[in-house]
């Protein structure tokens, strides 16, 4: 659900997407109805989650339920990430009103990790690290403490891809071909050189990109530095990976390349089946919310290709317990279920969302999708995941995107200067981070 805008996710109405091979059985129930603070051994769990983790939507908590009669699941949603962290802050502090599963975006587990381990369970305690070797080790050591605590079991991941209208490239003469475009958009400045070409021929109200917020947030996923360093120290504003997304994302402003829409609005969404932008960057999560927005009019209009400049990702969350969880145990056996292979491959299937388990991303390596066009979606993504940087994560990572791409909308929107803008943008950090 990924703001980092990837956390932002909205439940949307889903195509199938075509898996090559089943997938297996689902894994034992972890029945936990020995639990000694529920009257008649019966537990309600409830999950508090922001955006669409994908769990309902895959069918995947009555599955669970029909596994474990003695458990019923509640989940309780936010749409917009950042809402759902200062809400769960609130409750953490005052150690009430907290569910027995909350859900931590990636941009967030820093902070859990480095300031607040005293107010999550050590998953530890359970069992979880015997599951270290099923998870890419990214994933997995984000959410590990310098003591080794455990503080999350991680749900997906975000490699990263390049999403396009076909229909609107045949009308302006581009090429449709995913490989032929990969080819062509290999940097991006062979991308804002295609958008160019694009904006000459483009029909009435359609420009290239969504927004220049979606180009910036693509781009800082390549890098394996962005906000802090790996001792810790701020670097943002010395670190020219920031500078050339920063730089990148003002020329396609400047260029009138963007459709200058802000993402998750309600204009975005329409944008979507209008053909308001011919490309926009997408995350492996993205997809889902593709085929809700754009509906079964776009089906087969849509396809995916190779990123400029390599690799990188966006988004991801975890599953974590606060310690003052009333249901500890039945927990863990929960989310342990959700976050395994059988489970993520399901959401991928359903949603989209990318696995991080290491045995999913087999399973779904022969994904295809029939709304993109028959993409190869697993080995797109898959190679992504694979090449994607391991990302130095920094306690306030959220709030210093968020501050740049607000200060990007004021190039974008009013034409504010790229030196204006990124004063105001460092303003803005200094406030909220202190």
């Amino acid at each position: 659900m990924p703001i980092a805008r990837a956390a932002k996710r909205a439940s949307v109405r889903l195509g199938a997407v075509v898996l090559a091979g089943a997938l297996l059985a689902a894994c034992g129930s972890g029945d936990s109805s020995d639990s000694t603070d529920s009257a008649g051994g019966k537990v309600t769990l409830n999950v508090d989650l922001f955006g669409s983790f994908g769990f309902k939507e895959a069918g995947l908590y009555e599955e669970y339920q029909k596994l474990n009669p003695n458990i019923t699941i509640k989940q309780s949603d936010t749409q917009d990430e950042a809402d759902y962290w200062k809400s769960l802050q609130t409750r953490l502090a005052g150690g009430g009103g907290l569910a027995d599963v909350q859900g931590v975006e990636i941009g967030r587990i820093a902070s859990v990790t480095q300031q607040q381990s005293d107010k999550f369970q050590d998953l530890k305690e359970f069992g979880a690290d015997k599951l270290k070797g099923e998870f890419a080790e990214a994933k997995w050591s984000a959410a590990t403490t310098k003591d080794g605590k455990i503080l999350g079991l991680g749900t997906d991941v975000g490699p990263e891809a390049m999403c396009y209208r076909t229909d609107l490239f045949k009308q302006t003469g581009l090429p449709t071909d995913r490989e032929e475009l990969a080819k062509k958009w290999a940097t991006w400045d062979g991308y804002l050189e295609l958008g160019k070409e694009y904006k000459k021929k483009a029909p009435a109200k359609s420009a290239w990109l969504d927004s220049v917020a979606s180009l910036y947030g693509i781009m800082i996923g390549q890098e394996k530095e962005r906000y802090y360093d790996a001792s810790g120290e701020l670097i943002y504003d010395k670190n020219p990976a920031v500078k050339k997304a920063w730089d990148t994302s003002v020329e396609a402003a400047e260029a009138g390349l963007s459709a200058k829409l802000d993402q998750w609005t309600p204009q975005w969404n329409q944008a979507f089946a209008a053909g308001s932008f011919a490309t926009i960057p997408c995350p492996a999560w993205m997809l889902g919310y593709v085929k809700g927005q754009a509906g079964d009019a776009g089906k087969g209009k849509w396809d995916i290709a190779k990123l400029p400049d390599g690799a990188g990702n966006w988004g991801g969350s975890y599953l974590s317990i606060p310690r003052a969880a009333k249901h500890k145990k039945e927990a863990y056996a929960l989310i342990e279920w959700l976050t395994a292979p059988e489970q993520q491959a399901k959401i991928f299937q359903k949603q989209g969302n990318f696995p991080s388990s290491t045995g999913a991303i087999e399973k779904i390596s022969g994904a295809t999708d029939e709304y993109f066009s028959g993409a190869p979606i697993g080995q797109i993504f898959g190679d992504a995941a694979k090449a994607s940087p391991v990302q130095v994560l920094g306690v306030h990572d959220q709030n210093v995107m968020q501050q740049i791409t607000n200060g990007l909308g004021e190039v974008e929107r009013k034409g504010v200067s790229s030196e204006k803008a990124w004063g105001t943008a460092k303003k803005g950090v200094d406030n909220v981070i202190g």
